[in-house]
């Protein structure tokens, strides 16, 4: 009688540890297809605007799923910071200064929000819309 309980037991567990598995593959197997279904859309919204497209991959190992660090909150104070700090002359210190920038520079980022994070489309365009942009390259 105790060895049934035990091959039970144990029978139960090996399922429980199967199942688990299963679970984790297909999870990692959606995203992963999710990712470069989204990669492959961002090449071609980058194709279309005349921009240079990465690779699937490059794209899939830097967005993921869910479009990585240019999806977390894109108006956010500090991020607007950044890509303001960004259009710059590139000399440091006091010799700083902003310049009018392409208005190719941001339109990556416009399309990555887009397709990843479309939320914040409408917000960060209007970010987008306060900077002095012209066809300058």
């Amino acid at each position: 009688m105790r060895a049934n309980t035990l091959l039970y037991t144990l029978s139960g567990l090996t399922v429980v540890l199967f199942a688990g598995i299963g679970l984790i593959t297909y999870s990692n197997d959606y995203q992963a297809a999710q990712a470069t279904g989204k990669a492959q859309q961002l090449q071609a919204e980058l194709s279309a605007a005349g921009l240079r497209a990465p690779s699937t991959e490059q794209l899939v190992n830097t967005l993921g799923a869910d479009g990585g660090a240019v999806c977390l909150d894109p108006d956010d104070a500090l991020r607007r910071g950044i890509l303001h700090g960004q259009l710059t002359n590139g000399a440091g210190g006091p010799g700083q200064r902003p310049v009018i920038a392409d208005n190719k520079v941001v339109q990556g980022q416009l399309l990555i929000i887009k397709v990843y994070c479309p939320v914040y489309l409408e917000s960060f365009q209007d970010v987008v819309d306060d900077l002095k942009l012209e066809d300058v390259a």
